[in-house]
């Protein structure tokens, strides 16, 4: 578990954004995972994924990692986020653009704002 949780570690230092999701940004394989993507990707968030089906290892450690049950978890700039209701909500109300403002991560405001007129 050490080696999962140090390639964890890693990934997270080395990306701004990072979604540990079930599937791929491209080819999702929840219905929550591919909410998170499909936010990320609409806003023009450039995110690195990975995929916890591919390794039971990584899926578990990241559990342990976050003291978080479920996935997808997020992680901005090294910080853990949450899933998929936190991140919902953050979209809607905003704190997601605040958050990625104070972060210094690249989004674009006009799609986020899209999201929240479509979901109003």
């Amino acid at each position: 578990m050490a080696d999962a949780k140090t390639q964890i570690q890693e990934t997270i230092d080395s990306n701004d954004v990072v979604l540990f999701m079930k599937g791929t940004a491209g080819a999702p394989q929840c219905g929550f995972s591919s909410r998170v993507a499909s936010v990320l990707s609409f806003m023009g968030v450039p995110f690195a994924d990975v995929n916890v089906l591919a390794d039971d290892e990584i899926r578990q450690a990241i559990k342990d990692f976050s003291d978080w049950p479920t996935i997808p978890q997020l992680y901005v700039k090294g910080e853990f986020v949450g899933g998929c209701d936190i991140i919902t909500e953050m979209t809607l109300s905003g704190e997601l653009d605040k958050l990625f403002e104070e972060k210094a991560v690249t989004f674009n405001k006009e799609a986020a704002d899209k999201i929240r007129a479509a979901n109003g």
